[in-house]
């Protein structure tokens, strides 16, 4: 029997017709800051989507939480981290491959969190991200990049940036320094998790407003056909008065989490949540004052989910695709790690085993 037309009385279901009907949604946090990530995430709850942290370091993972956690690389690492190799970290996640293929399993869409610049994000990440691809999963990365005073762990980033760049359909880019200027007061704990909160603010909102219904509903081809030519993206994020959009718009762009242009940005994914009295033009004058710069062909598609808890309140999340960022471009002429871990004297150099005493992350 053919599914071209489906018919149904009173209250029944029309997902229950179809299997596909509901995306699955996978989040991977990959080494220590993305398992942070998703264990934040995981605290604040979600709906419609699997957690699943994977890292080097068992440690750690015993004091995440998620719905899977998987240790790769076990031989290598004896559960003590990667020692801040991407190499190393990259040959876990080939040892474990099959492991991570299970975790991944037929998502419609996958999350990958990563800080990166140390061992096991950097060089797991990637390959998380191939062989979701490869699965027919639509892959969105946001990743983390370090302060610039760590310059090592900065040099490790910029090529995960293009390790990531070419595995993944939009590559969300958040920088830690941005840190000094949002909250430059704060201790370190709290402070990261201000960053550990707003990850878990888009992957939430990106993926509630696919699986929960809204006042204006996006769904899953929105999601893909706005991040599958995202390139290089960002995330803005701001909060104001219900009465002042043109403060929220003002405010939210000024502050991205990553230094960018984004006059010419080729997408705007917008959700808008707020409460009971949310009016029209609101809604669109944020909108229209978030998009304005874009270009004039630009694919721009929002959402609007109305709930009390936000009564007086205007929340926004946009991400915009296709931004130039100074840190990007820098990437094009860095040395990749793509080299290291493809090099076979560097590949040779990577013990089958660490030490006992090596407890280095």
């Amino acid at each position: 029997m053919g599914l071209e037309t489906v018919q149904r009385t009173g209250n029944q279901s029309f997902l229950d017709s179809f299997a596909l009907a509901r995306p699955k949604v996978v989040v991977v946090g990959c080494g220590g800051a993305g398992g942070n990530s998703v264990d934040r995430l995981h605290r604040m709850g979600i709906h419609g989507a699997r957690t699943v942290v994977v890292n080097t370091d068992a440690v750690h993972l015993d004091s995440i939480q998620a719905d899977r956690k998987l240790l790769i690389g076990g031989g290598v690492t004896r559960g003590m981290g990667a020692g801040g190799r991407p190499e190393i970290g990259e040959r876990c996640a080939e040892i474990s491959e099959q492991e991570l293929r299970n975790q991944i399993g037929d998502a419609d869409l996958t999350f990958i969190t990563v800080g990166l610049g140390g061992g096991t994000g950097t060089g797991v990440a990637p390959h998380v991200a191939e062989l979701a691809q490869a699965a027919g999963s639509v892959v969105i990365s946001l990743a983390t990049t370090p302060f610039r005073a760590e310059r090592g762990r900065m040099t490790n980033a910029r090529a995960g940036i293009q390790r990531l760049r070419d595995r993944t359909d939009s590559l969300i880019l958040l920088d830690n320094n941005r840190l000094l200027d949002l909250v430059p007061n704060l201790p370190v704990e709290q402070a990261f998790a201000v960053m550990d909160h707003l990850i878990g603010e888009v992957i939430k909102g990106i993926t509630e407003s696919i699986t929960v219904p809204s006042l204006i509903n996006l769904d899953f081809s929105d999601v893909r056909t706005i991040l599958q030519s995202g390139g290089t993206s960002t995330v803005f994020y701001g909060e104001n008065a219900e009465n002042d959009p043109q403060r929220l718009v003002s405010e939210t762009l000024n502050n991205p989490l990553l230094e960018v242009d984004y006059r010419g940005a080729n997408g705007a994914l917008i959700h808008i949540s707020a409460g009971p009295g949310l009016r029209l033009r609101t809604a669109h004058e944020v909108v229209e004052g978030l998009t304005a710069a874009m270009r004039p062909d630009a694919n721009v598609i929002f959402g609007v989910r109305v709930d009390k808890k936000y009564n007086g309140i205007l929340r926004v999340l946009a991400i915009m695709t296709g931004v130039r960022s100074p840190m990007v471009d820098a990437v094009r002429e860095s040395v990749s790690i793509a080299d290291v871990v493809s090099d076979p004297e560097s590949r040779s150099s990577i013990p089958d085993e660490f030490p006992r005493t090596n407890r280095r992350r």
